[in-house]
């Protein structure tokens, strides 16, 4: 079942897409069980929003073979913040801020937590999700490792957390055979990843078990879960996608900020 956040005539709502159809809810379906109002709309006719308010976005780094470029294997899931301000929605500007040099895309399935979790087993994470979605972790790569010659910052505040920085959507799929699905990402519809999700080093269980050591994961929370591949820069004018198979694509276009 795939889940949607939407404006429609000035109006936020939250509901059930159903192919070109959506099922208005009574109220937010992360945390609660909203009823169907009776309302229906076009999906042509509203505007998507990111899918959920996330009270935290957490990442993870190095997290597909393909993409350590000959770094060691992690021992464990690496693990960043984004501030939840970065959260772009579907078919929305990524904005490029006006001193940045080298900022790249990084296609990612995303997490969506529906129970607070602490101390979770990989065994129980499965029934701690409510589903996937996808996402994109805009990185600055010569703020965050100095790819253009400049000291990088200590931190990846800005270099991962910028505004727009963390598209997200365009649904909540409830019901993911994430091992069995592909990820790819299109710069200008030129295929630039492309990975079956099996290939995670740390699967979204794995990654649930160790952050809950330590981090109380609360309904809504996210998770980007690491990028495959190599990544290249965007541009303004560019446009983005980043498709998971049951999920749908998630498209912005560029733009300068």
């Amino acid at each position: 079942m795939k889940y949607v956040r939407y404006e429609h005539q000035g109006k936020t709502a939250y509901g059930i897409l159903s192919g070109e159809q959506i099922e208005e809810l009574s109220g937010n379906f992360i945390g609660a069980e909203p009823s169907k109002t009776g309302s229906t709309v076009a999906l042509s006719d509203v505007k998507l929003l990111y899918p959920v308010e996330a009270p935290k976005v957490l990442c993870v780094g190095l997290n597909y073979q393909s993409h350590l470029n000959g770094r060691p294997t992690p021992a464990k899931p690496e693990i960043f913040y984004k501030p939840p301000t970065a959260l772009q929605n579907p078919g929305d500007p990524i904005e490029l801020p006006s001193d940045s040099k080298d900022v790249h895309f990084e296609a990612e399935l995303v997490v969506v937590m529906g129970k607070t979790a602490k101390n979770v087993s990989a065994a129980d994470a499965a029934g701690y999700i409510f589903g996937y979605t996808c996402g994109n972790d805009v990185s600055e790569r010569n703020w965050q490792n100095g790819s253009q010659g400049d000291k990088p910052d200590v931190q990846w505040w800005r270099a991962k957390g910028s505004d727009t920085f963390g598209p997200l959507g365009p649904a909540v799929e409830t019901e993911l055979d994430v091992p069995n699905k592909r990820i790819t990402c299109r710069l200008n519809g030129e295929v630039k990843q492309t990975q079956m999700l099996s290939d995670l080093i740390f699967p979204p269980a794995k990654i649930i078990e160790f952050v809950t050591q330590f981090i109380t994961l609360e309904p809504g929370d996210v998770i980007y879960t690491g990028t495959p591949g190599r990544t290249s820069p965007m541009k303004a004018g560019d446009k983005v996608e980043v498709e998971i198979e049951g999920i749908g694509v998630l498209e912005n276009p560029v733009a300068a900020g």
